[in-house]
């Protein structure tokens, strides 16, 4: 939808995607849309070089999120907003929208805890 005005699709996926989770990482993002690692660390690399995203290390993975500080971000949030309505609802249940439980855990299932 965006990606004539942005030039390209994976900015307008990363962007989408700050707009509902408010950080992610370019592993997150090619797993999620089936495409390569480097074409996503570039597109992240120069929307931060540009200021419109800001990164941070959160463990070993750098994160993305808004520059509060962009001076359109007001604005551009208004946009990805008012386009993010128009995607098919297809669309937004696979890339966008979390993954809710459709049943509820097995009674007696142990909890895998990460540590």
């Amino acid at each position: 939808m965006l990606e004539i005005l942005f030039g390209n699709q994976n900015t307008e996926r990363i962007l989408f995607s700050l707009l509902i989770k408010e950080k992610c990482y370019a592993k997150e993002l090619a797993d999620r849309f089936d495409s390569a690692v480097y074409g996503f660390q570039t597109t992240l690399q120069k929307l931060e070089k540009a200021g419109v995203l800001v990164s941070f290390k959160e463990g070993n993975m750098r994160n993305f999120q808004f520059n509060p500080r962009y001076p359109f971000l007001t604005e551009l949030k208004q946009l990805l907003t008012k386009a993010y309505q128009f995607l098919p609802k297809n669309i937004k249940e696979i890339y966008y929208e979390p993954v809710v439980r459709k049943r509820p855990r097995r009674t007696g299932k142990p909890i895998k805890r990460f540590s």
